[in-house]
């Protein structure tokens, strides 16, 4: 394994990590501390805004990003995010909204610059692609759309689980299709979005595999949905859930509900 110089962020912790599934957060945490990252965890930090502004409300979502640019700039630290849909939205959408604000622009390019998902700050800032991870079983992994395609989250988490001994990588048919979940896209357009479901857990059970990594919780929320309903013996679980296993010969970590 490799040991990164040590280092202070700032993490994000985005709302469904918080409400659904901290053990994914303390997995974040326990990876990041194994490497000698020392970490803050703002505590006013709330919602990004993305819902908002999918929804339209795109005053409510200014209002959203000018306080977590408030609590992201009481420190310089980096940010690190473990969602690409939130850090998209951090990165992308923040200096978009706030671009004729003469006050939070610059703020907003300024935390942009420092602010990272997760797969990202390891490999691509840490440099690190073996974090000591151990598990077992045949994996794959679904890539989730805004890391994708908003960030460039490719090889990242490919890499880092081609470091976690024990377990067996298997391809995705098909694993850059979107999940059909897309935040208020499955609440608007349910029936598009469970037609997109069906195929990508077709695809996902011709693998065989035990375990669906992704880098996005809610994604996970919803497959696991519909694999449940399936009675599928496969689970979805986020990266950082993976990374943080360290148990020889350990099982994989538990599905997001």
């Amino acid at each position: 394994m490799v040991t990164a110089l040590r280092r202070r962020v700032q993490l994000f912790v985005t709302c469904l990590i918080d409400q659904f599934h901290p053990d994914t957060g303390m997995a974040v945490v326990k990876v990041l501390n194994r490497l000698g990252v020392e970490i803050e965890v703002p505590a006013d930090q709330t919602c990004c805004g993305q819902p908002a502004f999918n929804g339209g409300f795109a005053d409510a979502a200014r209002d959203m990003a000018r306080k977590t640019i408030d609590v992201l700039s009481v420190s310089d630290a980096p940010v690190v995010v473990p969602s690409g849909s939130c850090g998209d939205m951090i990165i992308h959408q923040y200096t978009r909204l706030l671009e004729d604000d003469p006050a939070y622009g610059p703020k907003a390019a300024a935390l942009a610059a420092r602010t990272f998902e997760f797969s990202q700050f390891l490999v691509d800032e840490l440099g690190v692609r073996d974090v000591g991870a151990s598990a077992r079983g045949a994996v794959t992994y679904h890539a989730c759309c805004h890391g994708l395609r908003g960030l460039g989250v490719r090889e990242q988490p490919l890499d880092l689980l081609a470091g976690v001994r024990g377990v067996e990588q298997r391809p995705l048919p098909e694993c850059e299709t979107c999940c059909g979940f897309g935040g208020l896209f499955s609440v608007k357009l349910p029936e598009i979005s469970s037609a997109m479901l069906a195929r990508k857990l077709e695809n996902i059970e011709s693998t065989g595999a035990d375990t669906i990594v992704v880098t996005d919780v809610s994604c996970a929320m919803h497959m696991n949905g519909g694999l449940r309903r399936r009675k599928s013996r496969a689970r979805v679980v986020h990266l950082a859930d993976v990374l943080a296993s360290t148990a020889a010969g350990g099982d994989t970590p538990a599905p997001h509900a």
